[in-house]
């Protein structure tokens, strides 16, 4: 299995912080954030490899981070070509990319490299095993008005089977969400092709999901504990105060 970490995107919404720098490399408690994520992904035996997935902007900076990183894992980075907010691929397109340039088969693990969270992705691998079927992190926000046109939607059966899908609905069916954290396998990668063909340019890896689920079974892990996705200054300002909390030294400081 190799893990691909999506960080092609320009964050304009970020700007001026991420006029100059990838928002996946902006500093979180005094590292990168990519560093992080990196971590997490370590802990699962099973992965060969993580590539990164970046632009033509800032493949430069993701270069020159992947030499002075410790991993006990190989890195990769792998430029996708584009040069602007306009050309941006998206998640899917990356995915795509990757696949389609490593000619890549196999299970995969995907996760977004604006995605900070403190959850062990063993629990998720395991129901991998068990299940053979592709697997998303899930994420309860508690309140629907946290929800409403922002996050793909879930519902889920007794056994974590997804039911329903809806990307970013203004009234949402449920307050648990699919974060960009995914275990796909073979099979569905497989699907991928398929389900680009069937939509005009599929963005968001939701659809990609929305996709796969209505056709076949896919679960999800229902995690608790420390989640962020980081896509605006006040996410950022909470997660860089809460990662130099001094309860959360010792936990981070291997980072």
């Amino acid at each position: 299995m190799k893990a691909l970490i999506i960080a092609a995107g320009y964050a304009t919404r970020l700007y001026p912080l991420t006029q100059d720098t990838p928002k996946a490399l902006l500093l979180i408690a005094g590292k990168p954030m990519l560093n992080y994520i990196v971590k997490k992904i370590e802990e699962l035996k099973d992965i060969e490899e993580i590539v990164v997935v970046t632009n033509d902007k800032f493949y430069p900076q993701f270069l020159e981070w992947s030499k002075s990183v410790k991993s006990a894992k190989r890195i990769r980075v792998m430029n996708d070509n584009t040069k602007s907010n306009e050309e941006r691929l998206g998640a899917i397109g990356d995915i795509h990319y990757f696949i389609s340039q490593d000619k890549f088969k196999g299970d995969l693990l995907v996760i977004g490299g604006d995605n900070l969270f403190d959850f062990n992705l063993n629990e998720m691998a395991d129901l991998f095993k068990k299940k053979r079927k592709s697997i998303i992190a899930l994420y309860d926000m508690q309140k629907k008005e946290a929800v409403a046109k922002r996050f793909g939607v879930v519902l889920i059966d007794k056994d974590f089977k997804i039911v329903d899908f809806e990307e970013k609905p203004a009234e949402p069916k449920s307050t648990l969400i699919a974060t960009l954290c995914y275990m796909f396998s073979n099979d569905d990668i497989e699907e991928l092709e398929k389900c680009i063909s069937q939509n005009k340019k599929p963005d968001n890896a939701g659809d990609f999901i929305k996709y796969i689920s209505s056709r076949k079974d896919v679960y999800g892990i229902n995690y608790k504990g420390i989640w962020f996705d980081i896509g605006s200054f006040e996410q950022y300002e909470q997660a860089d105060k809460l990662y130099a909390d001094k309860r959360w030294i010792r936990k981070l400081k291997s980072y």
